[in-house]
Parts: C-alpha cells; structure tokens; sequence
C-alpha cells in the first residue's frame, strides 16, 4: 500500500514524499483513514511503529480548512514528558509544511511569557504536557471549549508517571462533542477503562500484541559482575566494538547517569548525558547534538526512553535492568526504527535474580546471552537457590582457628620482617583462654555450692 490510498491530501503527501517516506507502516495503514473519517480510535502498538505519523497526517488535513481564535486551541494533544511532545512538534513542522496552521508548544522548563504569546495569537495545534497545560489553565489564559480534536498519547506512560488525575480534569474541560484518539503501547486493565470512559464506539487498532518488543532488535544479554567498577569495564568494552556506530546507554538512577557518562569520557569516549534534572534548554542541545551526529554515545535514564526518533542508533545497551519490565520494551524501542535492524544489550548481575526474568516473561522470548566476565556471578536459579544454606543459618569453617593461622601466609612488617601474631601465646601453646585474660573477677572463681 502506498500513501496516495490512505486518503491524504496533496500537500500532506508531498511532505511526506520530501520526507522520504514512500510506504505506510501497519499503524498508519489502519489509523489515517479511520481518523479522517472522524472515529475514535483506540491504538495499541509498541514504540517505533510510526504511530506519531498514524494521527499527525490526518490531523494536519482536518485542520487546514478552519481559523484558531485566540487563547482557544483547535486540537490538543498530550504528551507525558517534554521530549515527546517536542518530537510531535517537530513532526507538525515537518508533515504540515505546506499548510498554514499555527502551533503551540507548552512543556516546562520553558518561558510562561513566550507560550502565552503564542496562544494569544490563536493556534490550530496545541501540543503539551498535562501539568504545564493546568498552569497556564489556572492562570486564565487558555480555554479548551473548542478543541473539537484530542489525542492522548503514550496513555500507559501517564499512568506510570502519575499523570492520570491531571488527564482526567483536562478531558472534562473539552466539549463533550469532540473526536478522540487514545494510543498506547500496553492496554493494562487501568488503561481500558480510561479508554471506555473517554471514547465513544472507537475503533480499535492493534498492529502487535501489547508489549512486545520490535522484531528489527537483536537482543542480548551478558553477566558481569555487581561491582560498579566491573559493570562500567564491561560497558566500555562492548561499545568498543566496531559496529556500535552510536548507541544509547539506559541507567536506572539519575545519579547513576552522571557516573557513567564521567568514566566513559575519562576513557576517550565521545558520550553526553540527558536526565530530568537537567535545564530544558541544556536537554534539548543534547539531543540535537546527538540527532545530528556530533556525539556518538548518550547515557540517559529513562526520560529518553520515549520519544527519541532517531533512526540511525544502532546499539541500546541497558546499563541497568529496568526496574518495571515493560520500559525494557521502550528503551530497546530506540534502535531498530524505521525498517532497519537494531541491537540491544543488557547487563545483567546477581541482583537482578528477579527483574530480568521478569522482561523475559514479558516479551515471552529468550534472549541469547554473550560470553561476558568469568568472574560474575551467575544470576542465581532454582538449582543454585536449593544449594543455599537455610535462612538464618551460618557456614562454619571445619578448621580450627590455630590450623586456620597456620594455613595462612606469614605476614611481612614494613621492615621486611615477619609481623607478630596478635593471637596471644597461651592460645598458641594450646593452653585454655579466658575471655577475661588475667582480669577475672573473683565471684567468677566462687565454687557454686550444690543444694
């Protein structure tokens, strides 16, 4: 199927065509004309299927007959973090060239004057986080009465993150005549029922079983050791293969982040870190640099996990297994994209006994495993668990402590000379100790009489 049978207008498959696109992915044949047609649509497909294309195309048809009134948006579609919707935007610019509809990014981290200038002047899209959408809400400067057109995106991620409450006031704010297009990537049981409670008689859409992984990633995985040092020495030697030509590295903890990206640059490797911490402006450099090309490694945590569409990232290499199996699916979703293959590695250590078992269930495949560090510890199974002494109990060394001390090498002094033993010497002799040494108190010594 080509994108001339979806249904598209001209000017939207000319910038699709300049785009380099020349066929529609499972998600977009099914979506693009049950969107234009003006159903509902409820979407399940795992990340790199094209889905931001699956309602950014017909939307941006939809909209070019029409005029934005200020402070009243058209459409609204909400994103769960900032790199998302700032990668919507960025599709809007790119599909929508050749139409003359206005857009407005509201994410935080960003100036309240500039996006409350930008509503002023009446937008046609409105894209946006949930909390920064209330702010400007409460602040009185935006209106929702007439967005006719709403898209929750990522829905499974908003409830991750808490986002759900937020969600539920803003649909109540939007008129109740409206056309609703809810995607995401699982369909847990919480998530249905918010699908039932926004969309009227939707048609559903499902290009994959929830959470599965994409078929274009290899994926791996190799036990090293828990140590972080042996964790980061068998980092750096995987991305020393020669066809990691760039990759992200996923840590779980922000803090983790930070020291990963130090040791590999102190080992010459050409690597930028992204967590949620940093200033928006600064997090948004990064990925532009690392879009482009100008650094071949991005260590991040999970905010990145959605939301980057970069198609040339060959290698995803989880520095940590994540602690909820279904962000495996999303992080490995980084590579692979667009058709091309795609590689994953995961670093797995003793400690990870109960979370990785967990991601294999998950995509309901093995994963090959590489030869990694002989040291490691293996991560522990049924077997290895019966061999374990019971809880509570102690291994006992069958040696006594004097052939203990006589197993053990003498011990050298600074002299060169052979260090005293701080064993004392009636132990030594083989004469009994007393724990009290020649201190013992006299009514320890008392004969106790017999009654």
């Amino acid at each position: 199927m080509q994108f001339e049978e979806l249904g598209l207008g001209a000017e939207v498959l000319r910038a699709v065509a300049e785009a380099g696109y020349k066929e529609p992915t499972p998600i977009q044949q099914k979506a693009i004309p049950t969107v234009l047609m003006g159903r509902d649509v409820l979407g399940v497909a795992q990340t790199g299927t094209g889905k931001t294309a699956g309602f950014t195309l017909p939307m941006i048809d939809i909209l070019a007959s029409g005029r934005a009134k200020m402070r009243m948006p058209r459409s609204l579609i909400l994103e769960p973090t900032r790199e998302l919707a700032a990668q919507v935007a960025d599709s809007f610019e790119k599909y929508g060239k050749y139409h003359r509809l206005s857009m407005a990014l509201l994410i935080g981290g960003e100036s309240f004057k500039d996006q409350e200038a930008a509503l002023d002047k009446g937008v046609d899209v409105l894209i946006a986080t949930p909390g920064r959408l209330l702010d400007l809400f409460q602040r009185g400067k935006i209106l929702l009465a007439d967005s006719k057109l709403l898209v929750i995106d990522e829905a499974d991620r908003m409830l991750d993150m808490g986002f759900i409450p937020d969600v539920e006031r803003i649909v109540s704010l939007l008129p109740r005549m409206r056309q609703t297009l809810f995607f995401s990537a699982t369909m847990a049981p919480e998530i249905r029922r918010l699908a039932d409670k926004f969309l009227l008689n939707p048609k559903e859409i499902s290009v994959a079983p929830p959470a599965t992984a994409a078929a274009t990633v290899s994926q791996y995985f190799q036990r090293c050791g828990q140590e972080p040092k042996m964790k980061r020495a068998a980092l750096r030697r995987l991305l020393s293969a020669d066809d990691v030509k760039s990759a992200i590295v996923f840590s779980n903890r922000k803090r983790d982040v930070g020291v990963v990206h130090r040791s590999l640059v102190r080992h010459g490797f050409d690597a930028e870190a992204l967590h949620g911490d940093m200033p928006q402006p600064s997090r948004m450099a990064t990925l532009d640099k690392f879009k482009k090309g100008d650094v071949r490694i991005l260590v991040c945590s999970d905010v990145a996990a959605r939301g980057l569409d970069i198609p040339a990232v060959s290698h995803v290499f989880n520095y940590d297994v994540p602690h909820n199996a279904e962000d495996y699916v999303h992080r490995i979703g980084r590579t692979g994209r667009a058709g091309r293959s795609g590689t994953s590695v995961t670093l797995v250590t003793g400690d990870d006994r109960k979370t990785w078992p967990a991601v294999v269930r998950l995509i309901g495949r093995d994963v090959e495993e590489l030869p990694g560090d002989t040291e490691a510890a293996p991560v522990p199974t049924r077997e290895t668990r019966e061999e374990r002494p019971a809880r509570g109990s102690k291994r006992r060394s069958t040696r006594s402590r004097s052939e203990e001390a006589e197993a053990k090498p003498a011990r050298k002094d600074k002299s060169g000379g052979e260090r005293k033993s701080r064993t004392p010497a009636r132990e030594q002799e083989g004469q009994a100790v007393t724990a009290f040494g020649d201190d013992v108190p006299a009514f320890m010594l008392t004969p106790v009489p017999n009654v």
